[in-house]
């Protein structure tokens, strides 16, 4: 079953609507409410995207990261998602000098189990990864950013700075994760 943490994002519903029209089981849950020992009951997990920046909901954010990492658990961090995957791993952020916001197309460069050559995708962020930890490995970029999806070596983790519950191209990204 898909654990859905609902970070608070604006776009969460638009992921809740896709995941029901496609018929794919989930359950739906917020950080603060979130029990860590039920992780064990999930095959995979997507975090989303967030308003604003809470040092709890990012400490229990991380403890998931660790967790999914520690028992193979798939995991797609979409925005703060990706965000929050390169600040456990030691990677850092930072504040991107405009707003990033619209549609977006990004190029893939390297082989990956959730998309191939360029996706069209809708952006919606403040800030982006600026340094990526040696454990995490770039996919995809776009003009405007440097790490639009990234891996966490061979493992099936993965980050979108993009919002993919927002396009045609994100759905299709969203539904090979889930199929993986």
């Amino acid at each position: 079953m898909l654990l859905v943490v609902d970070n608070g994002s604006i776009y969460t519903k638009n992921l809740i609507d896709f995941l029901n029209q496609k018929n794919i089981l989930f359950k739906k849950q917020t950080p603060q409410f979130f029990d860590l020992n039920s992780l064990e009951n999930y095959d995979s997990i997507i975090l989303s995207g967030r308003r604003k920046n809470e040092k709890k909901i990012n400490e229990i954010n991380s403890k998931i990261i660790t967790c999914s990492i520690k028992n193979n658990i798939k995991l797609l961090g979409i925005c703060y998602g990706a965000e929050i995957l390169a600040l456990t791993l030691g990677g850092t952020i930072r504040k991107t000098l405009s707003l990033q916001k619209g549609n977006e197309t990004i190029k893939i460069f390297k082989e990956n189990p959730i998309s191939s050559n360029s996706l069209d995708v809708f952006e919606s962020h403040g800030f982006e990864i600026s340094k990526l930890p040696s454990v995490l490995v770039p996919l995809a970029e776009s003009k405007h950013c440097t790490y639009e999806i990234i891996q966490y070596g061979k493992k099936l983790i993965f980050g979108t700075q993009f919002h993919p519950e927002m396009s045609h191209d994100g759905h299709n990204l969203i539904e090979k994760f889930c199929s993986l």
